[in-house]
């Protein structure tokens, strides 16, 4: 009988302690869920150039409103494919350039039609306009090829001509947004031209500093201004100045 009383005391001190510990994982996770903690933040904010990505998620954007929250450019969704076209992206389009900040358009790549015609999808809906940022394809997977993605030569033989139809009419090389294992399954060296669009949101970016100009470190963060079904916003830096980031723009 002596021996229970300290071993029951023992095995709740370490039941109250697992609880402790369960109760604060959850609060951890909830906090990162919302956004109200995010890995990436103390690392991206050595880099000083900050903006964000944008798309029909967002709905109604009250540009001035998001433009004041410490921002230098906003990348907006066009299109997608040879057919789709975002819906909020003429909207989106017009009241960003009419802030200050730096604006572009992206073009999420689908594997299912050629890279010609997707280029001349977006070359119909996107204006070329001085001052602006290059286009951006968007280079992910999606639906099936999650499981099943492309093999290299699939993926390059739709890539190729939509980055050279691009930047024949646009004048600028396109910027690749990809993430760090499409990056070294398909693309490696071979496309260090086109400037580097990396998405890591959960740690600091593998690829070296030098080899990404962008780098997108959050799919979570709340800003004022927008009130779309999705209420996070995706956060991205670049790497240099924002007069390093002036001289990428068309010409």
């Amino acid at each position: 009988m002596s021996d229970e009383r300290p071993r029951r005391r023992t095995w709740r001190v370490l039941g109250i302690t697992a609880g402790a510990v369960v109760v604060l994982l959850g609060v951890l996770a909830l906090l990162v869920w919302n956004g109200v903690l995010w890995p990436n933040r103390l690392a991206a904010d050595k880099y000083a150039v900050r903006g964000v990505d944008v798309s029909a998620y967002q709905g109604e954007i009250d540009w001035p409103v998001l433009a004041a929250q410490d921002l230098d450019f906003a990348f907006v969704k066009a299109t997608e494919g040879s057919a789709h076209v975002d819906e909020r992206f003429v909207a989106s389009w017009e009241g960003a350039r009419a802030t200050d900040l730096l604006v572009g358009a992206y073009h999420f790549l689908s594997f299912e039609s050629p890279g010609a015609d997707q280029a001349a999808h977006m070359i119909d809906v996107v204006p070329a306009a001085t001052g602006t940022l290059p286009p951006v394809v968007d280079v992910e997977y999606y639906g099936e090829f999650a499981a099943a993605p492309p093999t290299v030569d699939e993926l390059r033989g739709i890539l190729d001509p939509m980055l050279d139809g691009l930047e024949e009419h646009y004048g600028v090389p396109p910027i690749i947004y990809t993430t760090q294992q499409i990056r070294a399954d398909y693309l490696g060296d071979d496309y260090d031209r086109y400037p580097l669009w990396i998405r890591s949101v959960a740690a600091t970016p593998e690829v070296p500093r030098r080899d990404w100009e962008f780098w997108q470190y959050s799919d979570r963060d709340t800003l004022p201004g927008y009130a779309g079904e999705e209420e996070h916003i995706d956060m991205n830096v670049f790497d240099g100045t924002l007069e390093d980031l002036r001289a990428l723009t068309q010409p």
